[in-house]
């Protein structure tokens, strides 16, 4: 058995709990957070404390908190020499502090707390300090069902770049169209069939095959009717980057 100390309470940490908790396999001794309210109502469920100095032994410590809090809340720890992970996608592992021996537990997935997720199919990068440590992390994401990828803090931190040009991009791409149909009262429920359709797509050909649209065709007419339809000077302009970037792409002119 696995056991676990979890810390930090935002989306990432909550949606651990409950796959952590699921588990056979991995038991959380404590969760921890500096703010005892935010995971107060899991008292009857694990041992919750927001005082560092009582962290109980334990295999693994996650740290599932802010980018900016890793590195003082790794130094503040009050033991050495014990594994200590982060879960961020972009800070490196020599941003922990190295008294502790070091790891990455990165899932590639976005996580809302009020979003129910099937965190057996997210893929989880880990990277470790010490070689010995490779296959307890291993173990780790196994034990949630989830298939591990060994990448490096360079390689991790390019993948996150790219995260962001498929969920954080993406998302605000479909913000603009809600704003956009809502304006003359069209229901966005009409797109959803079309957006998991894109996402479907590129589970089994390249997005460079799956582009459709006018500005592939290099449909001059209706790119310049979409532009007279925009209204917002911001969404023209993403427009036309977009168009650009896609004509480009496909050598149109």
């Amino acid at each position: 058995m696995i056991t676990v100390v979890l810390l930090g309470a935002g989306n990432v940490a909550t949606h651990l709990y409950k796959a952590f908790k699921a588990s056979n396999a991995v038991t959380i001794v404590q969760w921890y957070n500096r703010n005892y309210t935010a995971i107060s109502s899991y008292a009857n469920e694990v041992d919750i404390t927001d005082d560092l100095s009582k962290l109980k032994e334990a295999d693994l410590y996650i740290l599932a908190i802010s980018d900016d809090s890793i590195s003082k809340v790794s130094k503040d720890l009050p033991f050495e020499s014990r594994l200590v992970a982060h879960t961020s996608g972009s800070v490196s592992i020599h941003d922990l502090d190295k008294k502790n021996q070091r790891a990455v537990f990165y899932p590639v997935q976005t996580f809302s707390k009020e979003a129910e997720l099937d965190f057996s199919e997210t893929p989880i990068c880990i990277e470790v300090t010490e070689k010995q440590n490779l296959q307890f992390m291993k173990n780790l994401v196994q034990a949630l069902g989830c298939t591990p990828y060994r990448i490096t803090t360079e390689q991790r931190q390019t993948l996150h770049l790219s995260a962001v040009f498929v969920n954080n991009f993406t998302n605000q791409l479909y913000r603009i169209a809600h704003e956009i149909s809502d304006a003359k009262s069209i229901n966005f429920d009409i797109l959803k069939p079309l957006i998991l359709e894109t996402a479907k797509k590129v589970q089994n050909m390249s997005p460079y095959m799956a582009q459709t649209g006018p500005a592939k065709r290099n449909d001059k007419k209706t790119i310049r009717r979409h532009l007279k339809q925009l209204e917002n000077e911001e969404h023209k302009a993403i427009y036309e980057l977009l168009t650009a970037s896609i004509k480009k792409t496909h050598g149109q002119r």
